[in-house]
């Protein structure tokens, strides 16, 4: 298997782990401490940190069939948007702390960014 495929198969397989704890934690651990909207803004994270773990995992999965730096971008970008994103909203729900909101558009717009290389990366595939 190639070094790319690999990276971003393992990095999907680890961060699809990590949501079900997290969602786990979150649906046993934290409900009736969080208010309803902190707990909405937890499970909206938990929900986008699934949606970009699949992405992860199709990357790794179209790496395997050919190379491509855009490709490479796009896993980058995703893994970095799921860290800033659904991290920013597991720590804004958690701790009250509103700055950490502020991080969260970042984290959606390496979300997009990633979305936009795979398509770029899958429309110059030879």
């Amino acid at each position: 298997m190639n070094p790319t495929a690999k990276l971003f198969l393992s990095l999907g397989s680890i961060s699809g782990a990590l949501a079900v704890m997290i969602g786990a934690f979150g649906a046993h651990g934290l409900k009736g401490k969080l208010t309803e909207e902190m707990l909405a803004i937890y499970k909206t994270g938990v929900e986008y940190h699934f949606y970009h773990t699949f992405a992860l995992l199709a990357i790794g999965l179209v790496a395997m069939h050919y190379k491509s730096a855009l490709l490479t971008a796009s896993g980058w970008s995703m893994a970095a948007g799921i860290l800033l994103f659904s991290g920013s909203l597991y720590g804004l729900s958690t701790t009250g702390v509103r700055t950490l909101g502020a991080i969260t558009p970042i984290g959606g717009l390496l979300l997009i960014v990633g979305w936009v290389l795979l398509a770029l990366a899958v429309i110059k595939a030879d």
